[in-house]
């Protein structure tokens, strides 16, 4: 679901464009361009599939597709990993990489990721921001769940004693996250649950029947923690409790909370707090150690407690940026295993210690001199990690440079030209943007631009030729080149500076740019996929070579990529069909003679050429001295009278190759039965059916293709008697005619018989009449030049025809010339 933002208006970038009228008169038109920054948000589940559609971004913006491809959108983000992709083509955005709501955000909620799309040409800046929504992927665990938790608790311990276990941990949130804690049935113990002020939840195990060491010395039971998500997950650990005898006070703490603040970034090993506790009991009872409890989160690898004096330190790395506050529960524990409990609360000082980072997001060099004031000359992305006034930044540039910085979007700026350029005086500018911060002492960083300005533009890009053509054979690899494109520019500098673009056409119904891609500083066509010959036999492609002027001019040429056929399809077996539902068996008559037609194996392989001849062969029989198959044809005939010593059961498997290099084979079992009567072949049909596997869905192809090729048939036959007699009747005006005729042909006319593996032939018939010598249509001749034009449109060259002998010898002779391409 997609919720759509407010549209702010951030800036207006006038641009001038000029054309010229047939007239000769020179105008130039002001266009306003309006960088509009938008904002939309949705909401997707995490663990989503890669590819899977978060939103339809074009839609939502309100942008057309057209404007995604022209302006080169594309997603900005200051993460190292990408979340998400812009399907361009489509307008749309996917997932790219994994989304892991635990990974990503932790126990912050509500979990979001924000970037950017931006486009050129004018610039566009929108932001989109993608929560994350939780699902119940992780089950409640304890941290040592592979090892039981061992209590030994004193049989004097009076009803009431309460004491701490561990805490289960749920990466989830929400709803499913950790609710609630169950004690297996027992006599002695209930469980007392806790609320921590961040929302989690704590146990202890409380004392309601006092303990009899005689009776039972050990007592063993399970904790179970679930979350509330569906379905409910939870996790399980054991206690071991151990009852002692004679230690009847638990330890306790002169504080039930402490606090303390620290700065981040404190050194390992710094002193912070130091907690006490106290027991009544003397002697080994009365001895006390400290020790922090396992914890939710990463505070207990933050700090450690000397076990003796009670000192809690800092054993990791502070940082402010990661977590603000620590939250940690620390245990006293004496001789006789009663244990006391208390919590120290750290909260974090932020210190400057991250200084503004700079990232240009966009920057338009050269700059036309024409460029009216306003014109935005560069996007920057300014953050710092930092909270608060250490995280405020203010951005400068030189005042005597004639540019400004204005904010657009939070942590967005943009550099700005104030006032008109001329190239002539000034031809470079080198500008430092300084972004400091608010801290104390302030933190600073800069980056440096130097923006070119550039000259007027007047001369479009040109190719050697008007088109170009390039043979690549399929099942090549993805990446592989195919074709340089190359145009020169007579400009000078950034003027002359060629790049190439791929216009966007339809191949197949999909966008060209799916099919191959194109370098726009070499020209060079690469495959961006592996071509099949039997779905696609060429790609017409249109490739705009555009300069680095401003307005820019382009020009275009077509490209024509031939697929050449490889022999990447193994025969398809069309009869007999194999399915694994009710059995087919050929059925052969004992009095059968020698060649009797058992069945013939039909096949077809969708190559083309020689890669599409087959054969077929024996593989395996059950008794190869009676069947053969037709190498040819793949009929399966007797090669001997059929006796009443043959099996009545036989299996033939038959392979089928085809003539490509290296050939490509299937194989077919064809059971057959040597069966006078249908009920000699009923009572083996149980044998059979476990050995057969038709596909009933093959029968279906096999009808629809003798369709197809029925239709295609009978299609040729027609156009080729419609043409044959069209030729017959043209030929018969002309023939009987008094003046020499020369009738016209539709230019690459190609005989429809042709197996399409040839090339195409171009025929051209004069007739003549019996006094055409007398005529004014002469041949012959050395000085003479004849020029035979096959197609104005097409690459092919034009052949002359010099000859100094007679053409024309018999006066009746038809006269034919033939250019094969």
């Amino acid at each position: 679901m997609a919720l759509r933002g407010s549209l702010t208006l951030c800036a207006r970038l006038p641009l001038f464009y000029g054309f010229r009228r047939q007239i000769g008169l020179l105008m130039l038109l002001l266009h306003t361009v309006n960088m509009v920054g938008a904002q939309i948000r949705y909401s997707i589940p995490e663990e989503m599939k890669k590819g899977s559609v978060i939103g339809n971004v074009a839609q939502d913006l309100g942008l057309d597709l057209k404007r995604l491809l022209s302006g080169r959108a594309r997603i900005v983000t200051g993460e190292n990993i990408h979340y998400t992709e812009l399907k361009t083509d489509k307008g749309i955005l996917v997932v790219k990489e994994r989304i892991d709501r635990e990974q990503l955000c932790g126990d912050e909620t509500p979990c979001s990721f924000s970037f950017e799309v931006i486009l050129e040409n004018p610039i566009e800046l929108h932001r989109v921001t993608v929560e994350v929504l939780d699902i119940n992927d992780h089950a409640p665990s304890f941290p040592n769940r592979d090892k039981h938790i061992k209590l030994e608790i004193s049989e004097s311990a009076v009803v009431g004693v309460q004491f701490p276990l561990q805490s289960a941990e749920d990466l989830d949130v929400g709803q499913n996250a950790l609710q609630d804690y169950i004690l297996s049935p027992n006599d002695n113990f209930i469980l007392k649950q806790h609320a921590n002020p961040d929302g989690s939840k704590y146990v202890e195990m409380v004392l309601q029947k006092p303990l009899d060491r005689e009776l039972h010395p050990h007592l063993s039971l399970k904790l179970i923690a679930v979350d509330g998500g569906t379905p409910q997950r939870s996790g399980t650990v054991n206690i071991d409790i151990t009852v002692l005898d004679a230690n009847d006070n638990a330890p306790i703490f002169n504080q039930s909370v402490y606090k303390a603040s620290l700065m981040e970034n404190t050194m390992k090993g710094t002193s912070i707090v130091s907690v006490n506790a106290t027991d009544a009991d003397s002697g080994s009872n009365g001895l006390i150690t400290y020790s922090l409890s396992k914890t939710k989160g990463s505070a207990a690898n933050v700090f450690s407690v000397d076990e003796i004096t009670g000192i809690v330190s800092v054993s990791g790395q502070i940082d402010y940026e990661k977590d603000r506050k620590y939250e940690v529960r620390v245990e006293a524990k004496d001789q006789g295993g009663l244990t006391g409990t208390s919590k120290i609360i750290f909260d974090v000082v932020d210190v400057n210690d991250n200084s503004p980072v700079i990232n240009i997001m966009s920057f338009s060099s050269p700059l036309s001199e024409e460029a009216h004031p306003g014109t935005t000359v560069a996007v920057l992305n300014i953050k710092d990690a930092d909270s608060e006034k250490n995280g405020q930044i203010k951005c400068s540039i030189d005042v005597k440079l004639p540019f400004k910085i204005e904010s657009s979007i939070t942590n967005y700026y943009n550099l700005i030209s104030d006032q008109h350029f001329d190239r002539e005086s000034v031809s470079e500018y080198n500008i430092t943007i300084t972004a400091t911060d608010m801290g104390s002492p302030p933190l600073s960083s800069s980056t440096k631009l130097h923006l070119k300005i550039s000259d007027v533009n007047d001369n479009a890009p040109l190719f050697n030729t008007n088109s170009y053509s390039a043979y690549i054979t399929e099942n090549n690899s993805p990446g592989a080149t195919i074709f340089a494109v190359s145009a020169r520019d007579s400009d000078w500098n950034q003027n002359a500076r060629v790049s190439y673009l791929l216009e966007e056409t339809q191949v197949s119904g999909s966008p060209v740019s799916t099919y191959v891609s194109l370098n726009s500083e070499t020209g060079v066509l690469s495959a961006l996929r592996s071509f099949d010959y039997e779905q696609i036999k060429q790609l017409q492609l249109v490739v705009k070579a555009q300069d680095g002027g401003s307005p820019p001019l382009s020009s275009n040429v077509t490209v024509k990529i031939l697929i050449q056929d490889q022999n990447d399809n193994p025969p398809q077996v069309l009869y007999p069909v194999q399915t694994g539902g009710s059995l087919v068996a050929e059925m052969v008559p004992r009095s059968a003679d020698v060649g009797y037609l058992v069945t013939k194996v039909v096949a077809v392989d969708v190559d083309s050429g020689q890669n599409a001849w087959l054969s077929y062969k024996l593989q395996k029989a059950t008794d190869r001295a009676l069947f053969e198959v037709g190498l040819q044809n793949g009929e399966i005939r007797t090669i001997r009278q059929v006796t009443d010593k043959d099996a009545v059961k036989q299996r033939l498997t038959v392979i089928v190759e085809d003539n490509g290099q290296p050939s490509r084979s299937a194989t077919v079992i064809v059971n057959v039965v040597v069966a006078d009567s249908f009920p000699e072949v009923l009572s083996e049909f149980t044998d059979f059916t476990q050995d057969k596997e038709y596909n009933d869905n093959l029968t279906f192809y096999l009808v629809l293709a003798l369709a197809v090729v029925s239709f295609l048939f009978i299609t040729c036959l027609v156009v080729i008697i419609s043409v044959k007699i069209y030729r017959w009747r043209q030929s018969r005006i002309m023939c009987h005619s008094n003046l020499p005729v020369i009738p016209y042909y539709p230019p690459r006319y190609s005989d429809t018989l042709g197996t399409g593996t040839l090339q195409h032939v171009y025929n051209y018939e004069v007739c003549r009449t019996t006094d055409s010598r007398k005529s004014d249509c002469k041949f012959g001749g050395a000085s003479s030049q004849n020029v035979l034009i096959m197609d104005p449109s097409s690459t092919g060259t034009m052949q002359r025809i010099q000859s100094e002998k007679s053409i024309l010898d018999e006066p009746d002779s038809p006269l034919e010339v033939s250019q094969i391409m």
